[in-house]
């Protein structure tokens, strides 16, 4: 079967090469993503004979996943398997997440370290932050997941032809489940076991987790309008209710408070009702267009 393994990679030349050697045994179609890399990683992949996609300068984990989805709808993959370049992820594990896209059960398949063992092995600040990530994503999802921020995972033909990540950061992972998600493309999760060497993150966490944040509320907002803004603005309109059964009085700061959150709530109330007309509008133009 045509399966494509993807690795991301930025200064792994400690790691590379034995993860590719694994990987040869498995599928003869392996892709690296040297991501502007000042080490060795891009020719130690080159020489052990992989397909090397290079940046000149680091882009960010979602540019080199942007890259692997690239050559892998170039070389007309069937299956991508995306996985870490730091060893963290078990080789054995990929068939396991083949499994449902080979069976048709799935069309993208999460490697989750939530389901059998609720992350035992993950850091406990990071399990916190993941989890935090993975419930705003699953308010746009048709079925609720455990693990939206992992990388281990594999795409069939469907996700590999329709989705392009846009996403250079770290917020590409639920980009491309909101996006698979719209396309009605069913997502599964199986267990895979995460090789924690202590935590060997490069990324901030504070900083990680709000680019994360910050890149899926755009997602949501561009997808479901109507949903998030309302959301918002009834959240302005209940605060500003709360706030005058509670003190019963009509404070300058309250009252300038109370006024302006339902304004606002009101705005943004009308903004959703707008923005979600127009997205209608223009999905339904896209879609004379492509049957004219």
């Amino acid at each position: 079967m045509n399966i494509t393994v993807g690795i991301p990679a930025y200064n792994e030349e400690k790691n590379i090469s034995e993860i590719i050697k694994k990987l040869q045994k498995i599928t003869n179609k392996i892709i690296v993503c040297d991501d502007g890399s000042s080490d060795s990683t891009a020719k130690i992949a080159r020489d052990m004979g992989v397909l090397v996609v290079q940046h000149d300068t680091n882009l960010g984990y979602g540019a080199a996943i942007r890259s692997i989805f690239l050559k892998a709808r170039e070389e007309k993959s069937e299956f991508l398997i995306t996985l870490d370049s730091d060893g963290q992820h078990r080789i054995e594990d990929i068939q396991t997440i083949l499994k449902p896209l080979q069976n048709k059960e799935a069309d993208l398949v999460i490697g989750s370290r939530f389901l059998n063992n609720d992350g035992k092995n993950v850091p406990s600040y990071r399990k916190v932050g993941i989890k935090i990530l993975t419930k705003l994503a699953n308010t746009s999802l048709k079925q609720n997941i455990t693990d939206s921020q992992s990388g281990f995972r594999g795409y069939g033909k469907h996700v590999i032809e329709n989705v392009t990540p846009s996403e250079s950061g770290m917020g590409v992972s639920n980009e491309i489940l909101i996006k698979a998600n719209k396309q009605g493309l069913k997502i599964v999760e199986v267990p895979i076991i995460i090789l924690y060497d202590g935590d060997t993150s490069t990324h901030n966490p504070i900083s990680h987790g709000s680019s994360v944040l910050i890149s899926t509320l755009k997602f949501i907002s561009m997808e479901h309008p109507l949903k998030f803004y309302l959301s918002i603005g009834l959240g302005f309109l209940i605060f500003t209710v709360n706030l005058f059964t509670e003190t019963r009085q009509i404070l300058l700061s309250s009252a300038i408070i109370g006024v302006g959150s339902t304004i606002f709530g009101i705005i943004l109330i009308q903004s959703s009702i707008l923005l979600y007309a127009m997205v209608k509008l223009m999905r339904n133009k896209k879609l004379r267009k492509n049957y004219s």
